[in-house]
């Protein structure tokens, strides 16, 4: 008797099969077998020519979905019905969400096994949990999978049906989204409420005391018994004091003035407040929380965090990583509790064991808590994990080990202090017992450093002393706009608004930056033009869809289909179909918007209306321009590619356009080619160059300006460096080859240029390109090599695939600039946009690696002949008719067309 397991990835069955007797086989799905059709081709013949076959759900039959097998994923299927006639009985172990089940589901119905069959359902890989699991297998649970079918037929209609017409009157490629939509929405919000922010300034005093050689400082916030200004007393769309704020406002000469008139007088201690405060540890992580706290603490994108955490659960560390639930179970309560007695001390461990509840309405994924799995609670040194691995399940472990952890106290501390008329307040901050805080701070990377910074002293003071001023400071303010979202602060927002499922933010804020809708600086989501642009169209002809509390209506009532409260096909006829569904709505729309006005971008102060000129924001072929228009006359300038629409100032509209009407602005003449040298903007930011483009010179030298060197900052001399570059630092003294700095597209860099490659080496501050040594050249060489999202090349991938069978190289998946990739040798082969990472397989790779060195084979060959008949070429095109030329292209447009037609389903579809 032998017993088939299926579960969705390889790295979870290698795991699984550790735990399980010898004659069980163990095998992956790569996840979902069937699907909804994923481009025209494969829609089944039966139902090519149905007005609905694009959207694979027959909207005319019920709502009837139309599953196919996948190409890529027939292979699998044909493994597993191999695997399957070799079994006496089929266990199904995919996850324990509506995913998960749905999964089991569709192979039941594709499989079609015929030997006894059971569905078995755990939140950890342990050889406990396993084992337990198999006793206790339970029978596919129809609810979930049609949950999962109602969701997923709801987000192919909203997409593919939006979608075509965003690429009818803004550009191909974009795609709209149930929750993909209203994120944009609430970004681009953001963006115009910060747009239309005007700035507020106020002063104020901050003063150093003494008392008992013990300094400490308090903030001026009375003067003659009225609250002295501060940020929150303005109005944001004035820049002024708010109506009805009975505040004193200072400005820089009264502060000045005030300051002066304090600085000898007798200060008095008038009052003293002292407040004890309880705090209570935040519950274990769910899906959410893990999310915002891994791209607080450890700048990790929701996407990133997922997939490492993907990764620890396939490989026993840590328990199911998609759920709503801060539930954890009595082993995990006993094993944190330990922990907590073993490392810190029973004095640290709560009173009771503490269990949280689950607040969000619908929770439903997995029962229990993110947290380390098993009954013993290994540490991260335990572990010999690295990288972002270590860096994610260290952060899981301290949130869980904290949450059984006694209440930290504290007390704080107000004094008040008069000297004349002017009230002034010091607050202080006493840790009386740290708690749970010894092991887990929330927003902060290392809890001990953050314990110290929570104290602020104060010396002890009483009411009637007086202390003394050391220093008397006049301080000035502005206010700030609100801030931009964060993953964190988004993926909080979207769960508090319940606006989608925690545990599809990662893929729809991965989508909404890979649609070109934001982009990430630093660690805020900054809107495009296009997300302006599509945000005002779909807010202009289809509100409801993009409101948050329609779309929050929308995710109860999935939550209600899911437990039988709701019926799927009235909900679905309501959606779609009627007078005021979408499908006639966008027919109804789609005659009423206009391209032209749709790809234009409604922003405030685009420009000085003193100019006389009129200025628009258009979307383009080739991306974002403005458009000047005085009477008659309409002049274009392109934006630069990496500006969004919160660089653009007036000033750098009146540049680009002046540029095009005035010609460059010139520096000078460089002092040796005696060729002018000229300022520009193009796509990638300001730049110099030597002389101007001409029939003659039509690719003039030009140089980048490096980050932090400002236009205005840019001499003649300044100008003269930089167009020296590259500059020859030196022979490097192992190989000989020359060592170089310059600046590329991506900022300066120092190079070895070696016979076998290049050695790039980014130059960051306090480093400059124009002035870096030779030695220091060479320092910055021997250093590891370092991605551009900070992570070394030596990094650890996102998984391990296994040895490649020819050279036994590993063969492993990277995260690079242009997403997931496979390295083999010198060949690098990017991931399919919609293969999952944790499905991927060392077959899957072997044939991807092995089509790109064909690609790149077959290209090198193209070039050769290409190169060696190119005067026959030339010779036979002087040849050709005009007429050839006008059929042969009629012939390109329709077959482009045509191509273009089966591409459409492809793309759109998203949450």
């Amino acid at each position: 008797m032998s017993t088939l397991v299926i579960v969705e990835s390889p790295t979870k069955a290698r795991t699984i099969r550790n735990f399980l007797p010898k004659d069980y086989q163990v095998e992956a799905s790569m996840g979902h077998i069937r699907d909804l059709p994923p481009s025209a081709d494969e829609i089944p013949e039966e139902y090519k020519g149905k007005t609905w076959a694009g959207l694979g759900v027959n909207v005319e039959g019920n709502f009837e979905p139309i599953y196919v097998i996948p190409k890529d994923k027939q292979k699998v299927v044909k493994e597993l019905k191999k695997a399957l006639k070799q079994a006496t009985e089929l266990v199904l172990a995919t996850d324990e969400d509506r995913e998960g089940e749905s999964i089991s589901w569709h192979l039941l119905q594709v499989l079609k096994p015929k030997i006894p069959t059971r569905r078995m359902v755990f939140h950890e890989i342990t050889s406990e949990a396993i084992l337990s699991a198999l006793q206790h297998c339970r029978d596919l649970d129809e609810q979930l999978v049609h949950a999962q079918e109602t969701r997923r037929i709801l987000d192919r209609l909203y997409g593919y049906t939006l979608s075509p017409l965003l690429w009818k009157k803004i550009a191909r490629g974009l795609s709209a989204g149930r929750v993909q939509s209203v994120a944009v929405r609430l970004i681009v919000n953001r963006e115009r409420e910060r747009r239309a922010f005007r700035q507020g300034g106020y002063w104020d005093l901050k003063a150093l005391l003494e008392q008992g050689k013990t300094e400490f400082e308090a903030k001026l916030i009375t003067l003659n018994g009225v609250k002295v200004a501060t940020g929150s007393d303005f109005d944001e769309s004035t820049g002024r004091i708010a109506e009805g704020r009975n505040v004193v406002l200072l400005d820089s000469d009264q502060a000045q003035a005030l300051k002066e008139r304090l600085r000898e007088k007798l200060w008095s201690v008038s009052n003293i407040d002292q407040r004890s405060v309880t705090r209570k540890p935040a519950p274990p992580f769910t899906t959410s929380t893990l999310q915002q706290e891994a791209n607080r603490k450890l700048r990790l994108s929701a996407r990133q965090t997922m997939q490492v955490a993907q990764g620890l659960y396939e490989r026993g560390y840590i328990t199911y990583m998609r759920t709503d639930s801060v539930h954890l179970s009595e082993q995990a309560i006993v094993a944190a509790r330990n922990c907590v007695e073993q490392k810190y001390g029973k004095e640290y461990l709560s009173p009771k064991p503490r269990q949280y509840t689950t607040k969000s309405k619908g929770a439903q994924e997995a029962h229990e808590a993110i947290r380390p799995a098993g009954s013993y609670f290994r540490t991260p040194q335990e572990t010999e994990l690295s990288g972002n691995d270590l860096k994610l399940y260290d952060l899981i472990w301290k949130r869980t080990v904290a949450s059984q952890m006694a209440d930290s106290r504290q007390t704080n501390i107000s004094v008040d202090l008069q000297v004349e008329d002017a009230g002034f307040r010091a607050t202080g901050k006493r840790i009386d017992f740290p708690g749970f805080l010894r092991a887990y701070v929330e927003g902060s990377d290392d809890p001990d450093a953050a314990l110290e910074n929570q104290e602020v002293p104060l010396p002890p003071l009483k009411v009637g002393q007086h202390p003394d001023c050391k220093d008397l400071e006049a301080v000035g303010h502005e206010t700030q706009p609100p801030a931009r979202f964060t993953e964190a602060s988004l993926v909080k927002t979207l769960e508090s608004e319940g606006v989608g499922r925690p545990s599809t933010y990662a893929s729809v804020i991965g989508t909404i930056i890979d649609r070109g809708y934001a982009q990430i600086k630093g660690n805020a989501l900054i809107p495009t033009f296009t997300a302006f642009a599509v945000n005002s169209l779909l807010e202009k002809h289809f509100p409801d869809l993009v409101d948050i509390r329609f779309t929050a209506r929308m995710e109860n009532t999935l939550d209600e289909i899911a437990t039988g409260q709701a019926d799927q096909l009235p909900y679905l006829q309501q959606f779609y179909s009627g007078d005021g569904g979408l499908e006639n709505q966008v027919k109804e729309q789609e005659s009423q918007i206009d391209a032209k006005v749709a790809r234009t971008i409604e922003l405030e102060n685009l420009g000085d209306a003193t100019d006389g000129m009129t200025y628009r924001l258009c979307l383009g072929r080739f991306g974002p321009y403005i458009e000047a228009q005085k009477d008659e006359e309409i002049i274009t300038a392109s934006i630069p590619q990496d500006l969004t629409p919160a660089d653009l100032t007036p000033e750098l509209i009146q540049e680009l356009i002046g540029q095009k009407t005035e010609g460059p602005e010139k520096l000078g003449v460089h002092p040796e080619a005696g060729e002018p040298i000229f300022m520009l903007i193009g796509p990638y930011g300001p730049y110099v160059q030597l002389g101007e483009e001409s029939e003659t010179n039509k690719k003039p030298k030009r140089v980048s300006l490096p980050k932090g060197l400002e236009k205005d900052a840019v001499t003649l001399d300044v100008a003269v460096s930089l167009l020296s570059l590259p500059r020859l630092l030196g022979q490097h003294p192992e190989t000989g080859a020359k060592v170089k700095a310059a600046i590329g597209r991506f900022g300066p860099y120092v190079v070895h240029e070696s016979k076998e490659a290049k050695d790039y080496r980014s130059i960051k501050a306090p480093d400059d390109v124009l002035t870096i040594t030779f030695e220091r050249a060479l320092e910055l060489l021997a250093q590891p090599k370092v991605g551009r999202r900070g992570t070394k090349k030596t990094l650890t991938p996102l998984r391990e695939l296994g040895e490649h069978p020819e050279d036994g190289e590993p063969l492993n998946i990277y995260d690079g600039r242009y997403g997931p990739y496979i390295k083999h040798g010198k060949i690098n082969a990017s991931l399919p946009k919609e293969q999952a990472i944790e499905t991927f397989t060392l077959e899957q790779a072997l044939e991807l690696l092995k089509a790109k060195a064909a690609s790149g084979s077959k290209s090198k060959s193209r070039s050769k002949s290409t190169s060696s008949t190119t005067a026959k070429k030339s010779t036979t095109a002087k040849k050709s008719t005009t007429a050839k030329k006008s059929t042969t292209a009629k012939k390109s447009t329709t077959a482009k067309k045509s191509t273009t037609r089966k591409k459409s389903s492809t793309k759109g579809e998203t949450e």
